[in-house]
């Protein structure tokens, strides 16, 4: 099997390497391709990638290249995980809409709609070559941001191939396990939403539903992610939210948090990623790689333990570690091997993906790209019934769903007129005049990607 990462370049290649590495006998990957245009990074860390993937699994072919017609050819399996743009582009997304005194989150906030403007051709031109030069049949998994306006538009395009994938709702799944003492794997949830706005309406661990006891658990709230989150607001809500709902439910002092920080996220991320790749570009990678992973845990530490740090107020303290050999824990490129395994078996197995809605909930298009629990049956994902949910999470989630859809027709039309109106209905910006200013300012923003709108 030959599987493709388009973007392997990224700061995060190292993680997919080991997760692809340790799996790669169970799931017959031979050949694997991290494939990046910028040939810097790529010389960076999809070396550091390819020395850890050749540590675990020295029997893979993995090649590094910056053509992605080689990097497709005869594909199984293909990731997305690109920045048009990079982290510059990003943070300039994020202050153009603090400069209106609006959340600038690159996926839930107004910026999505401006990285989305990038993110979509590019990917489309890389579904095309997938159609042309992959293997017929296949699959391609976009991590690229912001997921839910991305798989939207590229399921309305017609590439019926792609899924939307995110590690938050299998990672938070996990914190549970380690709350509880519970192996890796046990705990199952039934989830429904979008991404990164979706509610787990039960979790159970050993086949025991546990979610009102993590409620009231008070340890929840200082050991996972329900750290954002006031315990009255999960049991109004009778259910555990994905940790981006912070951003909605707490929409004034995210905003506030932001204002008074230092630094955005963004702005936290490009200055990290800035001085670890100056300090890497002055090392041989293969040579001395056990300096260059000292460089990385270091600056990556910081990053990770900045985590929603400056909109919350909340800092992570965990001292950060990547140990090569440790059992993975998957992220989201566990979430494109767990569907890839569960096709393999020729059984029916579950997890939770972005597909399109399909009757699945109440109230919502058959043709929304909704994120939820899925079954995986003949290497094909069939979202569970949830049908009539909670009508306030529902109002949520079809407020932002519209915006999804107005924004895919925007981008799909290059049209300003259904820009402004995507933004006019985001309940973070919920104003046509901010929302005019806005898509002005990021047409104006990505002119030199996205050319002329009409």
């Amino acid at each position: 099997m030959k599987l493709t990462v388009i973007g392997g370049g990224g700061v995060r290649s190292m993680f997919l390497a080991k997760s692809i590495a340790q799996k790669a006998d169970r799931l017959s990957i031979t050949e694997l391709v991290f494939m990046d245009n910028n040939e810097k990074k790529l010389n960076i860390y999809g070396k550091m990638a390819r020395t850890v993937a050749a540590k675990i699994n020295p029997d893979i072919n993995f090649m590094l290249t910056s053509d992605a017609v080689e990097a497709v050819r005869d594909a199984d399996y293909v990731i997305t995980t690109i920045r048009v743009g990079e982290d510059d582009m990003r943070v300039k997304d994020e202050r153009i809409a603090l400069g209106m005194g609006v959340l600038g989150q690159e996926t839930t906030g107004a910026a999505g709609l401006s990285f989305a403007m990038r993110s979509v051709d590019a990917l489309a031109q890389y579904c095309e070559l997938v159609k042309q030069y992959a293997k017929p049949g296949c699959k391609v998994f976009n991590f690229t941001n912001p997921a839910g306006v991305v798989s939207q538009t590229l399921r309305d395009m017609g590439y019926d191939f792609t899924y939307g994938i995110c590690d938050a709702p299998s990672g938070m799944l996990r914190t549970f396990e380690k709350l509880y003492g519970a192996p890796e794997g046990s705990a199952k949830g039934e989830l429904y939403g979008l991404n990164h706005l979706s509610y787990f309406k039960s979790i159970t661990i050993g086949g025991r539903d546990v979610l009102d006891e993590i409620i009231e658990n008070d340890r929840a709230y200082t050991e996972t992610d329900l750290r954002y989150f006031d315990k009255s607001l999960l049991r109004e809500r009778h259910a555990i939210l994905n940790e981006y709902l912070y951003y909605f439910y707490y929409r004034e002092k995210a905003v506030a948090n932001i204002l008074n920080a230092p630094r955005t996220r963004g702005e936290q991320i490009a200055d990290i990623n800035k001085k670890m790749t100056a300090e890497l570009e002055a090392i041989d990678i293969e040579k001395d790689f056990d300096r260059a992973l000292e460089i990385f845990e270091h600056w990556y530490g910081e990053r990770e333990n900045n985590y929603m740090a400056a909109e919350s107020g909340v800092r992570r303290k965990t001292k950060w570690h990547f140990d090569i050999y440790e059992k993975d824990s998957g992220g989201y490129a566990g979430v494109a091997l767990n569907f890839m395994e569960i096709a393999r078996s020729g059984e029916t197995g579950s997890m939770i993906l972005c597909v399109p809605n399909n009757g699945a909930i109440d109230g919502l298009l058959d043709t929304d790209v909704v994120e939820i629990t899925c079954d995986i049956v003949n290497g094909e994902a069939v979202p569970h019934r949830f049908g009539k949910v909670d009508e306030q999470n529902l109002e949520l989630i079809r407020r932002v769903k519209i915006y999804e859809r107005l924004s895919s027709e925007a981008i799909r039309e290059k049209s300003r007129t259904k820009a402004i109106e995507a933004l006019t209905l985001h309940p973070l910006v919920a104003s046509y005049s901010l929302a005019t200013a806005l898509t002005d300012a990021y047409l104006e923003h990505n002119r030199e990607y996205t050319g002329e709108w009409k």
